[in-house]
């Protein structure tokens, strides 16, 4: 890819900016909450006008049909079969506004305006999950078309409805449409930066396994006066048991947790420590001082790259106003388990909850619920997009673009590889103080800007990796 063309492109985002802003500020318009049924005709709205400004840069685009919310599939009619083929990836719904009262101004009335430290930001629901995300990649490649007629690439993109919901209907839909979304590898923009000016490609998720158990003692609740010290308390059984899923070293106790899991390549994990992530930035802020992870571990493997057990919440007994003295008949917990690379969710499911049950005492039961179960994901430190797509963030930022791990899951990542058999490129321009899911969401303006520029240096970049 010549750099004269490359520059010419670059020259087009700059220019073009205030209209590609008009263009984001009317998807940011239309109220395409995915969790609210009322707004089901919003959704197909969102799908419909985004078929419809891809089309126009040369995609034969479809609004296709789901057992929800629409999905859109397009393909770029220049495409060859001979180039790398990208599939990419966003998703047009976006969270509940409330509370409303909550937020400065209109959710869906998009504004840009000044952050109390003075950047430039744009406020609306959805200015940066993921309508925001999305628009960069739209918008690079309209300034590549526009400047040479055409992408260096061969391009798939699709977009769902249900992110926010949890893409309950879009497997069935990956696999409905396999065909059309063969591809080489996806880049997904619904990641973040480390700060405001350092790019960053998420290259590890974490998985999640999330189970529910019940234990159960007598057959009613029971007053504490007259059978208390006779009789099973389940409460008491029940935080027994999850006392001991830790150590005081803060490592899980449930055998073979750990079977599989690797420590990080000593590079990474000597960029890592060299980020700065103290307790006393990330900690401090939320109120606290002592990270509480496994001893000896940084605290930002402690928080990416370790798996790690929580208790969620638990019910059990009389939780009302004022006092009941009984002694409940159950109680029940909710656990989760952010697993890594090496470690089967399956597994952990079986091994917790033999874990559970060896430790049940007599006149006691367990039930078991399993609310979620995805696997981590990780991409090979030496995949040749990866490195590409790193080299062209770090030319426009100016900064070398870090791999990072990410604690959170992103089912759809795992649903790719499972589902298509592709490998994932996780790049975003979010940052941590964007309010995502909460009132008075933004997206820095700069985000934007350069993140329009960026993907298209990374489209430029992946048209030179060979296939």
């Amino acid at each position: 890819m010549s750099n004269t063309q490359l520059a010419s492109v670059l020259d087009r985002v700059d220019a073009d900016f205030d209209k590609a802003l008009e263009r984001l500020f009317a998807l940011l318009r239309i109220k395409s909450i995915s969790a609210d049924p009322a707004f089901a005709e919003d959704c197909k709205a969102a799908a419909k006008h985004l078929a419809g400004e891809i089309e126009g840069l040369g995609f034969n685009a479809e609004v296709r049909p789901t057992a929800g919310h629409p999905a859109i599939v397009a393909t770029a009619k220049g495409n060859t079969g001979k180039r790398p083929h990208v599939l990419f990836y966003g998703h047009y719904d976006v969270q509940p506004v409330d509370p409303l009262n909550l937020w400065h101004r209109p959710p869906f009335e998009p504004v840009v305006t000044k952050h109390a430290d003075g950047r430039d930001i744009i406020v609306a629901r959805g200015a940066q999950d993921d309508k925001g995300q999305l628009s960069t990649f739209v918008e690079a490649c309209r300034a590549w078309v526009n400047v040479t007629g055409s992408l260096p690439i061969d391009l798939t993109i699709c977009i769902e409805g249900e992110e926010e919901i949890g893409s309950k209907n879009f497997v069935p839909f990956l696999e409905a449409n396999k065909k059309d979304l063969a591809a080489d590898f996806a880049v997904v923009c619904d990641t973040g930066m480390w700060d405001p000016s350092t790019p960053a490609i998420t290259t590890s998720l974490r998985g999640l396994v999330y189970e529910e158990v019940k234990i159960t003692a007598a057959n009613r609740d029971l007053h504490s006066g007259i059978y208390g010290g006779g009789a099973r308390n389940p409460i008491r059984v029940l935080t027994n048991i999850l006392g001991k899923l830790h150590d005081d070293n803060g490592r899980i106790t449930i055998p073979g947790f750990y079977d599989g899991v690797k420590d990080l390549p000593a590079d990474i994990l000597a960029q890592w420590k060299g980020l700065g992530l103290t307790a006393e930035s990330f900690l401090k802020p939320i109120g606290l001082s002592i990270p509480a992870g496994e001893k000896g571990r940084e605290l930002i493997e402690q928080i990416t790259s370790r798996p790690t057990c929580d208790i969620n919440g638990i019910v059990g007994g009389y939780t009302g106003e004022g006092s009941k003295t009984v002694i409940a008949s159950h109680a029940s917990a909710k656990v989760s388990f952010r697993i890594v690379e090496g470690q089967d969710p399956g597994k952990i499911r079986d091994a917790f909850r033999k874990f559970v049950t060896s430790q049940l005492p007599g006149d006691c039961t367990a039930e078991f619920l399993d609310h979620s179960n995805a696997p981590a994901i990780a991409l090979d430190w030496n995949m040749k997009p990866l490195a590409a797509a790193r080299d062209a963030l770090t030319d426009e930022w100016g900064k070398q673009a870090l791999l990072i791990g990410s604690g959170a899951s992103i089912p759809i990542v795992a649903d790719f590889k499972r589902t298509l058999g592709l490998d994932s490129l996780l790049i975003g321009f979010g940052l941590d103080d964007d309010n995502i899911h909460s009132p008075n969401e933004k997206y820095d303006l700069k985000s934007f800007h350069k993140g329009i520029r960026s993907w298209a240096r990374i489209i430029a970049a992946l048209a030179d990796v060979k296939k």
